[in-house]
C-alpha cells in the first residue's frame, strides 16, 4: 500500500473515539451513574469499529430498581440512529455467572472496555471473569477449539477462498481473537507482530468493504473485489487476494501453533528425553527439533534433514528450531548435494505430513530461499472455481498426493519432484506448462538432478494436462488420437509419470476437476498409448567390474569399510545379502544402494551407506561384526529384535508396497521387484523373507530413491532354479509382502 493511502487503522480508532464520546453522553443524561458502569465488548471494546459494525454493549449494576430505564435512555437512541445492538443488562454476579456457560459472553468480557459510569463495577467483572477462564482453562479452551473447528469447517479457509469469509473464515479475524483469549488463559504468547500485521491488514480489507457495499458484509464476494483494492490502493483484485492469502495462512499458521501449546497443557507433561531421528535431529516433548551441540551455521542440508525428519515421523517442527534453521542456516550449494535433494524427496514422500511441515518451512522464509522461483508463484491466487487452493498450496497439495502412487511409476522421485513443479509456470505470463518447462529445466539443475532427469522432468510439466485434456476433449477410438499422444509421451516411463501426476493434481484442484468419470477416460486413454509404446526393457542382472572379479579371485572372507562403502567378498551362499544387510541395520547404517553378483562360487556384495543419525559407527568393530556373521557366529537377527522393539511406530500412512515378479526378464532366475517405503533394516526383512521361502538371491541391485526402495532381486530355488509354479509364486509374494508390512 502507497504511503499516501488512506489510513483505515486510524479510521477505525476515530470512530471508537466519536462513539465512546457519544456513548458517554446518552449515559450522562440517562440517569445519576450510580452503582452503574457502561461497558463496550466486541469490536467497540478493541477498537476495531469499522463502518457498519455493531455495538455490543454491556450495562452493569449493583442492583438498581430503575436500571431498566438507564438502560432505555440508551438503547433508544442507539436504536433511532440505525446502528446495530447487541446489548444486555447485568450485575456483576450475574455477568460472571453467564461467562461461565457462554462462550460468547466471556470471550467478549475477558476484552472488555469501560465506557462511562463506575470504573470499580467494571473492573471487578472483568477480573473476575478472568479469573474464571483461567482457573477453568482446560475446559474452556477445549470448548474454544471446538467452536472454532466448526466455525472454519463450516466457512472455510480464507487463504485459498474465491470469496472469503474475513471474520469466520480460518486464518480470519475470529481466530486472532481466539488466541488472544488462549493468551488470556496464560497458556501462551500473545500474537506476534506478523499476526498482528496480517489482522491489521484483513481489519482494512473488511474496513474498506464495508465503505464499498455501505453495510456490515463479512464475505468478500468477486463483483466488489476490484473496487475494494481501489479503496486500498493497491494494484488491482489480484494483488489484493495474493497479500489477503498471505495474512490469512499467517494467522492460521499462529493458530495452529497456539493450539499445540493448548494441548500440551491438556495431555500434561511429556516424556522427557530425546529420541534421534535423523543425523543431528531428534524428538522432544513431541516437537522435533535441533540435537544438543549441532551448529546449523555449519551443515546448510540441515534444515531439509529435519524437515525430512519431521514429515515421516508425523511430528511438528518446533517453532524456536524453524525459527534458529531460517536466521543461521547458510545458503544452499548450487547444484545441490544428493543428500539434500533425497531429504526434498523424502518430505514430499511422506504424503499429507509433507503439507503442515512445508507451511512451517514456508512462514519462516526458508522454502524461498531454498528455490528462489517459488516466490513467483506463493500466495499466487487462482481466481477460477474449480481451484480451491492458491498456487503454492496446490503444488505441495498435488505432491502430498502423488506420494499414494509413488509405486505406479520407476522414478518416484521424479515424480514427487514433477508434481512440486507442475503449476510453477503460473508465476509467468503466458501458457503456464510452456513456461514451467523453462522455469523446471533451471529448478532441476539447482537441485542437482542428470541432465537425464531434468529432460524427463521438463517433458512432464510440459504435458502435464496433456492425458487429462485428449481424454476428454478427443476420441479415443481414433487410432490418430493415440499414436499423437503416444508420440508426444516417447516412453512409458514418461507415460506412467504423466498418468500418475494427473490423479494428484486433478485431486489437488478440486472436485470439479477430477471425478470417476474423467479418471476412467484417462485410465483407458493410457491404457491404449502404453499398449503402442515399446515396454521398458527388464532389468538386468547386475554384473561385476573387473575390480569386483579380482577381488573374487582372492576368495571368500574378505571385509572392507572405506567411508559410506562396505564391501563384502564370501563364498556364495543362501542368506548372504540380507545377514551382511542385518548387520549395517544393526549398526544404524542406511542402505543407499546396493549390488550383489557371483563370479563362480564366490559372491561381493558392495552397499553403500549413511549412517542413520550421529558418527558412524566404528569401521573395526562394523568389519569384525561382519567378519562373525560371514562364519555364522553372530545372531544378528535377535539385534535387530532388541532394536525393533527400542523403536517407536511410524505415525504417517505411506503407500502399501508391491511386489511384483518380472516375467520373461531372465532365463535363468526368477526377478521380483520391490517397491517400498525406506525403513531401518528393510532389506534384511526382505532376504529373510526370501530365506523363509527356501530362494537364494542371486543378484541383486538395490536403490533408495528419497524415501522410497526400489529393489530388484534374481532369485532361485534350492536346487538353482527359477520359480515355475504358481502357488509357489503366489506364496513367495504374500511373504515378502507381510516381511514389509
Amino acid at each position: 500500500m502507497r504511503a499516501e493511502a488512506r489510513s483505515f487503522a486510524a479510521a477505525r480508532s476515530q470512530r471508537a473515539a466519536d462513539t465512546d464520546r457519544w456513548l458517554k453522553d446518552l449515559f450522562r443524561t440517562a440517569g445519576d451513574g450510580e452503582g452503574v458502569s457502561l461497558v463496550a465488548v466486541g469490536s467497540l471494546g478493541r477498537r476495531e469499529l469499522a463502518p457498519g459494525s455493531d455495538l455490543d454493549l454491556v450495562l452493569l449494576h449493583e442492583g438498581r430498581d430503575d436500571v431498566g430505564l438507564i438502560a432505555d435512555r440508551i438503547w433508544y437512541p442507539v436504536w433511532d440512529s440505525g446502528t446495530g445492538l447487541d446489548h444486555s443488562v447485568r450485575t456483576v454476579g450475574e455477568a460472571v455467572h453467564v461467562a461461565r456457560d457462554d462462550l460468547k459472553a466471556v470471550l467478549g468480557l475477558i476484552q472488555a472496555r469501560h465506557i462511562a459510569g463506575d470504573p470499580e463495577l467494571t473492573r471487578r467483572a472483568r477480573e473476575a471473569v478472568l479469573a474464571e477462564w483461567r482457573a477453568d482453562s482446560r475446559r474452556r479452551l477445549g470448548e474454544l477449539r471446538e467452536t472454532s473447528d466448526r466455525r472454519a469447517q463450516s466457512s472455510g479457509e480464507l487463504a485459498f477462498l474465491l470469496e472469503p469469509d474475513l471474520k469466520d473464515g480460518r486464518g480470519g479475524l475470529r481466530d486472532v481473537q481466539a488466541m488472544q483469549a488462549v493468551a488470556a488463559a496464560w497458556v501462551a504468547s500473545a500474537p506476534g507482530p506478523r499476526v498482528r500485521e496480517a489482522h491489521e491488514f484483513i481489519l482494512d480489507v473488511r474496513h474498506a468493504l464495508h465503505v464499498v457495499t455501505s453495510r456490515g458484509a463479512d464475505r468478500l464476494v468477486l463483483q466488489e473485489q476490484d473496487a475494494v483494492a481501489g479503496m486500498l490502493e493497491l494494484m488491482d483484485a489480484e494483488a489484493m487476494m495474493r497479500r489477503l492469502a498471505e495474512a490469512g495462512r499467517t494467522i492460521s499458521h499462529a493458530f495452529d501453533v497456539t493450539w499445540r501449546a493448548v494441548d500440551r497443557l491438556v495431555s500434561g507433561p511429556s516424556p522427557r528425553g530425546r529420541r534421534p531421528l535423523a543425523d543431528g535431529v531428534v524428538e522432544h516433548a513431541g516437537e522435533v527439533v535441533l540435537a544438543r551441540g549441532v551448529n546449523p551455521r555449519t551443515d546448510p542440508v540441515l534444515v531439509l534433514r529435519a524437515a525430512a525428519a519431521a514429515a515421516e515421523s508425523g511430528l511438528p517442527l518446533a517453532p524456536a528450531t524453524v525459527n534458529v534453521l531460517a536466521a543461521q542456516s547458510p545458503p544452499m550449494p548450487v547444484p545441490w548435494p544428493e543428500e539434500a535433494r533425497d531429504a526434498l524427496v523424502s518430505v514430499l514422500g511422506a504424503g499429507r505430513a509433507a503439507v503442515p511441515v512445508w507451511e512451517e518451512l514456508d512462514q519462516a522464509g526458508i522454502v524461498v530461499k531454498l528455490l528462489p522461483d517459488w516466490e513467483r508463484v506463493r500466495h499466487r491466487p487462482q481466481r477460477n472455481p474449480i481451484h480451491r487452493f492458491t498456487v503454492d498450496r496446490h503444488l505441495i497439495e498435488a505432491a502430498a498426493n502423488a506420494a499414494a502412487h509413488t509405486r505406479e511409476v520407476s522414478r518416484p522421485d521424479l515424480l514427487l519432484i514433477c508434481a512440486l513443479f507442475h503449476d510453477i509456470g503460473k508465476g509467468w505470463p503466458g501458457d503456464h506448462s510452456a513456461t514451467g518447462e523453462v522455469v523446471v529445466r533451471d529448478l532441476g539443475a539447482r537441485i542437482g538432478l542428470s541432465p537425464r532427469d531434468v529432460e524427463t522432468v521438463a517433458t512432464v510439466v510440459r504435458h502435464h494436462l496433456l492425458l487429462p485434456e485428449t481424454a476428454t476433449r478427443r476420441d479415443l477410438d481414433d487410432p490418430v488420437t493415440i499414436e499423437k499422444v503416444a508420440g508426444t509421451v516417447g516412453s512409458r516411463e514418461v507415460l506412467d509419470l504423466l498418468a500418475a501426476l494427473a490423479v494428484a493434481d486433478g485431486n489437488a484442484t478440486g472436485p470439479a476437476a477430477w471425478n470417476g468419470w474423467k479418471a476412467g477416460l484417462v485410465a483407458d486413454l493410457v491404457r491404449r498409448v502404453r499398449s503402442v509404446l515399446s515396454g521398458a526393457p527388464p532389468p538386468k542382472a547386475p554384473s561385476l567390474s573387473e575390480a569386483q572379479v579380482a577381488l573374487a579371485r582372492h576368495g571368500g572372507g574378505a571385509v572392507r569399510v572405506n567411508g559410506g562403502a562396505v564391501t563384502v567378498v564370501a563364498p556364495d551362499r543362501p542368506g548372504l545379502l540380507w545377514s551382511a544387510a542385518g548387520v549395517l541395520a544393526a549398526h544404524r547404517l542406511v542402505v543407499r544402494s546396493a549390488s550383489s553378483a557371483a563370479a563362480g562360487s564366490t559372491a561381493v556384495i558392495e552397499f553403500s551407506v549413511i549412517p542413520e543419525y550421529g558418527a558412524p559407527p566404528d569401521p573395526a568393530t562394523l568389519e569384525s561384526d561382519l567378519r562373525l556373521v560371514l562364519a555364522g557366529r553372530l545372531d544378528i537377527e535377535q539385534r535387530l529384535a532388541r532394536r525393533a522393539r527400542a523403536m517407536r511406530p511410524a505415525r504417517v500412512p505411506v503407500a502399501p508396497p508391491r511386489v511384483t515378479l518380472v516375467d520373461d526378464a531372465s532365463a535363468t532366475a526368477t526377478v521380483i521387484e520391490v517397491r517400498a517405503h525406506d525403513r531401518p533394516g528393510l532389506l534384511w526383512r526382505i532376504g529373510r523373507a526370501f530365506g523363509e521361502c527356501g530362494l537364494d538371491v542371486r543378484a541383486a541391485r538395490v536403490e533408495t530413491l528419497g524415501a522410497e526402495a526400489v529393489d530388484v532381486f534374481y532369485v532361485v530355488d534350492r536346487v538353482g532354479r527359477p520359480l515355475s509354479d504358481d502357488v509357489q509364486r503366489s506364496q513367495v509374494r504374500d511373504q515378502v509382502l507381510a516381511a514389509l508390512r
